[in-house]
């Protein structure tokens, strides 16, 4: 393949990899989290709840790249589902706290076996999905995140 080839050629491009990946990716995650009621973003959210109970809206959008206005109706969503609770600051009212709830560690449970499923089926030894990650952040911090 030409130089020229790999730079236009839909296959070739490494962002077309990236894109076809992450929709497989969901299609996965969505298999595994619909039994629970979640999806991926939501799943996401309590990933960072469970390593960290009590952060603000803000805190959360910053761990996962997201804005308060697109991470509002996902909190509120997951709050209807009773595994979190928001709650105002009471020295700052735009500051909103959230935490977990009992029904929250249960289904945190539930779902542990999702990371090793999802490693296991994409049959990449440790260090190679470890280079991966880390290559990835690369790649998102020289885009300017």
């Amino acid at each position: 393949m030409s130089e020229k080839d790999a730079l236009t050629k839909l296959d070739s491009q490494l962002f077309f990899a990236f894109y076809a990946t992450n929709l497989s990716l969901n299609k996965y995650y969505r298999k595994l989290l619909t039994p629970y009621g979640i999806t991926y973003p939501q799943y996401l959210v309590m990933l960072i709840l469970w390593e960290n109970d009590q952060l603000t809206v803000s805190e959360i959008g910053k761990k996962i790249f997201l804005e308060s206005s697109t991470l509002t109706p996902l909190l509120k969503r997951l709050e209807t589902l009773n595994l979190i609770e928001r709650k105002r600051s009471l020295t700052d009212e735009r500051m909103v706290f959230i935490s977990i709830t009992e029904k929250a560690r249960d289904l945190e449970k539930k779902v542990a076996y999702i990371p090793e499923k999802i490693l296991s089926s994409v049959k990449c030894e440790p260090e190679k999905i470890n280079a991966l990650t880390e290559d990835l952040r690369v790649i998102r911090a020289n885009l300017g995140e």
